[in-house]
């Protein structure tokens, strides 16, 4: 079959997304990016509580909102009814998996926890999201990426060495455990296509950011010494970081000691700086990082970003502008590669969406449709699903 006749991957798995915010509607964009039909179950009292997350808005809808809702169904649901809970359960026998993000034993009380849908739907996947895990002794408190943020070392290893601790300028740990938990699903639908069994998954926050400190965690528990910040510099490689020029700031990235006499010969003219015993290896340029930037503080002020930029790319030596959000968004490469959709959105009329990063030939991500006004399918969902059943609208 050709990539033009087959079907995209997910086609015929269905979600019931019960998840807010970010890390839960992550993943089911994901999954619906992928061909999944992702039914996203809202209180019709306002729904995702992103819908109302400013300050861009465009006709009644939120920037936040929209940035990770596309390819999703909307069906208004009140879960605290007895009718809407036995809708749900309804909806959930006819799904392979089903996504939520509350606090510990609130779907309990009203009979949507794993065990009992399990007992309804033996092949069903229920994913659990929450802030420490459903096995943690903090259990019961609520997730929040800043916190995470916090309490899991990446604020601590984020900054300027001299200044306080920063959080990452996008919510990386509800995004990391978005991704972690599309991995799972996605593991998990393969093991129950070869036994037929459903099974719960329960990712957390705070684990998925202890996993993503990678190497900087692997060096603590090796050396027992707490890691400092760096700022905009590279804690093990030298020079690898935000450098001035004549006009602009540049990035520079020298990964090895090849490229460091590479910069220093054809790039700045100044071979002399290889040969010094103190930058001539990796090692040793981390013993004098402080004066060797200042060197290449002094000669990169000499010309503008572009005629560096220019040399560099000659060389191979990675490098790259800082650019401005708008900038990166507008960027030829953006443009080759399609990473912004224009949807046609209900009320908004054209809108840009920045699309899936997936790209895959025989099986392409599904073209990305608008992210649903609240309650936009309900009648759709209720008709084909439930045979149009009104009793918890």
């Amino acid at each position: 079959m050709t990539g033009d006749t087959r079907k995209p991957s997910l086609h015929g798995i269905r979600i019931l997304d019960l998840s807010r915010v970010l890390a839960g509607p992550w993943c089911t964009m994901t999954l619906g990016d992928l061909g999944a039909d992702v039914i996203k179950i809202e209180n019709p009292k306002g729904g995702d509580d992103t819908r109302g997350w400013g300050p861009t808005f465009v006709a009644g809808e939120s920037a936040y909102y929209l940035c990770t809702n596309r390819n999703k169904r909307s069906v208004a649901i009140d879960l605290a009814s007895p009718e809407g809970q036995r809708t749900i359960r309804d909806l959930a026998v006819q799904c392979d998996v089903v996504v939520e993000n509350f606090k510990a034993g609130a779907l309990d009380r009203y009979g949507l926890d794993h065990a009992s849908l399990r007992a309804l739907h033996p092949g069903l996947i229920y994913c659990s999201i929450s802030g420490y895990g459903r096995t943690s002794p903090l259990a019961e408190r609520a997730g929040y990426d800043y916190v995470v943020q916090a309490e899991a070392g990446l604020m601590s290893i984020t900054g300027e060495p001299d200044g306080e601790p920063m959080k990452v300028g996008v919510a990386v740990a509800d995004l990391f455990t978005g991704m972690y938990a599309v991995q799972a699903i996605l593991a998990a639908i393969i093991a129950r296509d070869r036994d037929g069994e459903g099974q719960l998954i329960d990712i957390a926050l705070f684990d998925c950011q202890l996993a993503m400190l990678a190497n900087v965690g692997s060096a603590t528990l090796i050396s027992g010494e707490e890691p400092q910040r760096f700022g905009n510099a590279h804690a093990s490689v030298v020079p690898y970081q935000v450098l001035p020029t004549r006009d602009s700031e540049i990035v520079l990235a020298v990964g090895n000691d090849r490229q460091f006499k590479l910069l220093c010969g054809a790039v700045l003219e100044q071979p002399a700086i290889a040969l010094d015993r103190r930058y001539a290896t990796n090692r040793a340029r981390l013993d004098h990082r402080e004066s060797l930037i200042a060197r290449l503080k002094e000669i990169l002020a000499t010309r503008d970003a572009a005629e560096w930029q220019r040399r560099l790319a000659r060389t191979g030596i990675p490098t790259g502008a800082v650019r401005t959000v708008g900038a990166a968004l507008a960027s030829a490469e953006a443009a080759a590669r399609e990473m912004v959709a224009t949807v046609q959105h209900p009320t908004a009329g054209a809108l840009k969406l920045i699309a899936s990063p997936i790209r895959m030939t025989g099986t392409p991500v599904v073209k990305p449709s608008p992210p649903p006004l609240l309650g936009q399918h309900t009648e759709q969902v209720m008709h084909e699903l439930l045979g149009g059943r009104r009793d918890a609208l």
